[in-house]
């Protein structure tokens, strides 16, 4: 009876390839990770900030705005407290009642829950803007005519709400009007003239 070679004296056992095969798989993970790393080293990064104030630039209304602000400034204390536009008001500072709303990029923005640093790069729109150089836009006009405002304190996250409202709607229902400004609190309850409000704007009424 012949006895098979051992694999040893033919330079190559089941072993050895295990061996050989782990080696592969850790080298070629390593060069994997290294790569990883290399390109990882080379994005870029976003920019940190420590404690402390720190300077940064604020769209507000078109115009590019330097403003010193803590990391936990918020959108609504860098408007009124740096940038000396008190038209939104802080009323809850939580969210709940919609007197500090603003618009960013757009969208209807409770600046209060916004940090200053995180609208960096985007267009603020204040209430100012809807009076500026002079001008008085329409929905401004309207709410005095239709008496849509009372204490004054939620006027101008109202407006702007409002406003909003209209720019996404050129003749919102009265559905629309009470989804869009669903965020915004009126402890007067002048609901339905503020609705008045933003019909005769759509209206083409108060120029």
């Amino acid at each position: 009876m012949s006895v098979p070679p051992d694999d040893a004296t033919r330079g190559f056992s089941r072993r050895s390839f295990l061996k050989g095969a782990s080696v592969a798989a850790v080298a070629t993970g390593g060069a994997a990770g290294a790569a990883a790393a290399n390109t990882t080293v080379g994005a870029d990064e976003p920019k940190r900030f420590g404690p402390g104030e720190h300077e940064v630039e604020l769209r507000i209304n078109g115009t590019p705005t330097k403003l010193t602000v803590e990391t936990r400034t918020t959108l609504l204390d860098a408007i009124r407290e740096r940038a000396g536009l008190t038209g939104a008001k802080k009323v809850c500072d939580r969210g709940a009642c919609g007197a500090c709303t603003v618009l960013v990029d757009g969208e209807v923005t409770k600046s209060c829950m916004l940090l200053a640093m995180d609208a960096v790069g985007s267009d603020i729109t204040t209430v100012e803007q809807l009076s500026a150089d002079g001008t008085v836009h329409p929905l401004v006009r309207n709410f005095v005519a239709c008496d849509a405002l009372q204490c004054g304190f939620c006027t101008p996250g109202m407006v702007m709400a409002s406003y909003a409202c209209l720019r996404r709607n050129a003749a919102p229902t009265v559905e629309q009007m009470r989804r869009d400004l669903s965020g915004n609190v009126c402890r007067c309850g002048t609901y339905g003239r503020v609705f008045e409000a933003i019909q005769r704007t759509a209206q083409g009424g108060g120029k």
